[in-house]
């Protein structure tokens, strides 16, 4: 079970929202009795605290208390290639990293061992359904030439002595296995079509007009929607996943500059607007951890793309703000649209299905955790009305709440193309500054 506690009194901050007071994370075996509104009852709960132990398995089942006191069932499978360790709020997350020797080996070796399964076992062709248009069929045709060449080519290098020999993946229990396929078989049915998607950006722009941008503006978010269309058609939870992967990057460019400004003395004024693009990046890291927890970065040409896609929009968002912080934000502004439309159309595609799916645990740590001032702090369309405190019963409504996350970076980033929008800010945050009348300074 995954219990709420902390260790000193909750205080009240500008939004209504608590000081952090993370969860403390427990799994059980088998998930407590519910009553009929979600609540669950204290001795059943207690008692269920009791008899677990630390240890989770891949079979146990999964409750979150959130901070209403509700039980939410969570979804019992992480399907993520970095799991574990490499999810937010599970065990040995916040840790200190070590070297980047270690680091960098680290990870060099475990991606070595996951590219050459790839090549030889080739378990993502069985998994997914293959794409419709010609040039995903293109693609996918030219990917699983390459990946049986290389498979060849890897065989000969190990009984050449090359390479080690090759052991294939490790089996799940029968039980295990079956609770892996149902609900992999339900995340392989999801369905995106781009035609629909570019139908509805199309409606959107004629309802709310063009978004005025320059060539070279325009030209990479151009490229990076045609790559995500053609490689990842039909294949919605990974495109997804590359889409939040890129989509948190600028973000971390525009922190960059602000704070490279900072040092080097030319602008100081930047330090609302930083702390803003911290909690638009925090929120972009639960999207994409989110699509991890549901098996969008399993295949090692996903993340092969999408690792080596970041790296670079990272330069060029890095250019862009140097040469104009309004361009740089009406790009992302473009981004987020695209966003925002492609989880609308998702939606519309998959409702029932994603309503029969239990919302991953991540995404429960986000949207109904203590702590909410940093999902409120990236929100400055919304300042000034009512916080909103999503729900996440079910795959549903975390889509719903990602959909509508999106919209609010949209709003975010066409605020941020007003030159005024730090001063505005900071603002907001206190009495506004004014010269004191005759008799005001109490002397």
């Amino acid at each position: 079970m995954l219990t709420a506690s902390s260790a000193r009194p909750l205080k009240a901050t500008h939004y209504g929202a608590s000081r952090r007071a993370p969860l403390l994370v427990r799994a059980v075996s088998t998930a407590p009795n519910l009553g009929s509104d979600g609540k669950s009852r204290a001795k059943d709960v207690q008692k269920s605290i009791d008899d677990t132990s630390p240890a989770r398995k891949l079979g146990s089942s999964k409750v979150f208390v959130d901070n209403s006191g509700k039980a939410i069932k969570a979804m019992p499978v992480d399907y993520g290639f970095r799991a574990g360790a490499g999810r937010l709020y599970e065990e040995h997350y916040g840790e200190v990293p070590k070297n980047v020797l270690d680091l960098a080996g680290q990870n060099f070796r475990h991606e070595l061992l996951a590219m050459r399964r790839s090549f030889r076992f080739n378990p993502y062709y069985e998994q997914v359904v293959p794409p419709t248009s010609p040039l995903g069929k293109l693609s996918w045709s030219a990917g699983k030439a390459a990946a049986g060449a290389l498979g060849a080519l890897d065989a000969k290098l190990e009984g050449a002595g090359v390479l080690p020999q090759l052991e294939p993946p490790p089996a799940l229990t029968q039980e295990q296995g079956a609770e892996f396929d149902a609900i992999k078989a339900k995340l392989g049915s999801l369905r995106l079509s781009n035609d629909a998607v570019a139908a509805r950006e199309a409606a959107r722009v004629a309802r709310m007009g063009p978004l005025e941008s320059p060539w070279w503006v325009k030209a990479p978010f151009w490229a990076l929607c045609w790559v995500l269309d053609v490689v990842y058609d039909n294949r919605p939870i990974q495109k997804f996943w590359v889409l939040e992967t890129v989509a948190r990057i600028p973000y971390f460019a525009y922190i960059s500059i602000l704070h490279l400004y900072e040092s080097l003395g030319f602008w100081r004024a930047g330090a609302e607007l930083r702390k803003i693009h911290f909690a638009e990046e925090w929120n972009e890291l639960h999207h994409l951890q989110i699509m991890e927890s549901l098996g969008g970065d399993q295949a090692w040409f996903d993340r092969f793309l999408a690792e080596h896609a970041a790296v670079f929009y990272y330069w060029v968002l890095i250019g862009f703000y140097l040469v104009s912080p309004k361009l740089a934000y009406n790009f992302m502004q473009r981004v987020e649209f695209h966003a925002a439309d492609t989880y609308e159309e998702f939606l519309e595609e998959n409702r029932d299905m994603l309503a029969t799916l239990p919302p991953p645990m991540v995404a429960l740590n986000y949207y109904r955790n203590q702590d909410l001032y940093l999902f409120d702090e990236f929100q400055t369309g919304s300042r000034g009305a009512e916080p909103r405190r999503p729900q996440c019963n079910n795959l549903l409504d975390v889509f719903v709440n990602i959909r509508d996350d999106e919209l609010e970076h949209v709003k975010t980033m066409a605020a941020c193309q007003d030159e005024g929008i730090a001063r505005e800010l900071a603002r907001g945050r206190g009495s506004p500054v004014r010269e004191l009348g005759p008799g005001e300074d109490g002397r």
